[in-house]
């Protein structure tokens, strides 16, 4: 058995990035034992029982690089300087740290950039070079990557196959499932926007709605203050911590209307019809590789009435057949057969 050192956003309670994580986990090869890296080492071993690693304890953290004969940049939007310098400065650091100890290294289901720093282009690119293998989730960070040279593979976001656990369905007609977060491009007049013509929609149709919190700490506040605005007997507001339950119970609607990314991959996974609202280029760039329906959240219309219509179009219209994506998704569990 290798050692690999799984480095990612995790142990957050960020369902996206949880997503990432067990199917990570569910990819790797059976001769490799992982060790996590996570805020909450003890939630992370609990709940896919596996060994941690506290990211907070520095010492642990390098005794563990030392001992690890891999180290895998586990998917997701790491290496961005636009919400925080902080972060790619984190994990570029763990990288070079795994490339000086000997470690092989795979960037794996990256999402690459936004990078507005000269030098924390210059530091990735150095690092991708040195890499065993490079696979990105999105045809701009792929582009990038071939303006920089660097040798990758582009597939779809790996959370297309993660696997779902089942859930009971709903007693009566199928949801609408409602995934919202906080963002400087949700602006209050956009807000109130939202509400106003998801509630017209209850009004006019009787459609029911399921509130789904990707990101409780982050998104249960908006999620509750959405639920007060609504038809009570219509509305449901379901928190879950496990990303295998939440593609579970997204299996159980009839569609989703999100901002984040995961929450629409995993709704077009288990065939849904999706709607998204695009807050970053991550979920723009999955618009444009799909053709799924949506809009940009710094262009909502703003009449109601007209989100409506889009919302009544998208979900009435033929499924999209998204098995080209669920095959592209394979390209990442390739390249872990390297380790």
């Amino acid at each position: 058995m290798s050692q690999v050192f799984l480095c990612g956003y995790y142990g957050y309670g960020n369902a996206g990035d949880e997503a990432l994580l067990a199917t990570l986990l569910e990819q790797l090869p059976p001769h490799v034992s992982p060790v996590v890296l996570s805020g909450n080492p003890t939630a992370t071993a609990a709940r896919y029982g596996v060994a941690t690693c506290d990211r907070h304890q520095w010492p642990k953290v390098l005794r563990t690089l030392q001992q690890s004969q891999a180290f895998i940049w586990g998917g997701g939007s790491l290496i961005q300087d636009v919400t925080s310098w902080r972060s790619p400065l984190y994990y570029l650091g763990l990288m070079t740290l795994a490339q000086r100890f000997g470690c092989r290294t795979i960037a794996w289901a990256q999402g690459i950039g936004p990078l507005r720093s000269p030098f924390y282009r210059w530091w990735t690119r150095a690092l991708l070079r040195r890499c065993l293998a490079v696979t990105v989730r999105d045809s701009g960070s792929a582009a990038l990557l071939r303006q920089w040279g660097i040798p990758h593979q582009q597939g779809a976001d790996p959370v297309w196959l993660m696997s779902a656990r089942p859930v009971l369905p709903p007693k009566d007609k199928a949801p609408i499932a409602v995934c919202l977060r906080p963002h400087r491009h949700l602006t209050g007049d956009r807000w109130q926007l939202l509400k106003m013509a998801l509630r017209q929609w209850q009004a006019e149709t009787g459609v029911p709605l399921l509130l789904l919190p990707f990101q409780p700490q982050q998104d249960l506040p908006l999620a509750e203050d959405l639920y007060g605005a609504l038809v009570p007997e219509q509305t449901q507001l379901v928190s879950c911590e496990d990303p295998r339950e939440m593609k579970g119970l997204l299996a159980t609607t009839a569609g989703a209307i999100a901002m984040r990314l995961h929450a629409l991959i995993m709704a077009a996974s288990v065939g849904c019809r999706c709607f998204a609202l695009s807050y970053d280029p991550k979920v723009s760039y999955l618009m444009a590789d799909t053709g799924m329906a949506g809009v940009e959240l710094a262009a909502l219309p703003p009449d109601p009435t007209a989100l409506i219509h889009q919302w009544q179009h998208t979900f009435t219209a033929p499924v999209p057949d998204y098995q080209p994506y669920l095959q592209s998704a394979a390209v990442h569990k390739a390249v872990l057969n390297l380790l």
